[in-house]
């Protein structure tokens, strides 16, 4: 499951910087609960104090997070898959 999941953050690509989600450390961790049967991922939140900036990296990080639970998705389809912002 670790190599799976590692694959997965590998293989979702950020499309503005051309990097990998592993490599811009945009999930902080994976949970399992096998009691629910669902994977949480954590993501990193953005903070800025520019608006402008922080609203445009918003957009930019929930298509990257839509990609990134597609591929959870299709990597366990057994799974329920939770996106999480902290």
């Amino acid at each position: 499951m670790i190599q799976k999941i590692d694959n997965v953050l590998d293989r979702v690509i950020e499309k503005e910087s051309n990097l990998s989600v592993a490599q811009l450390g945009l999930v902080e961790r994976v949970r399992y609960s096998e009691k629910q049967n669902k994977l949480y991922v954590f993501a990193k939140a953005i903070h800025s104090t520019h608006g402008c900036c922080t609203l445009l990296s918003l957009v930019q990080q929930s298509d990257t997070l839509q990609d990134l639970e597609e591929h959870f998705r299709t990597e366990f389809p057994e799974h329920w898959v939770q996106i999480v912002n902290v």
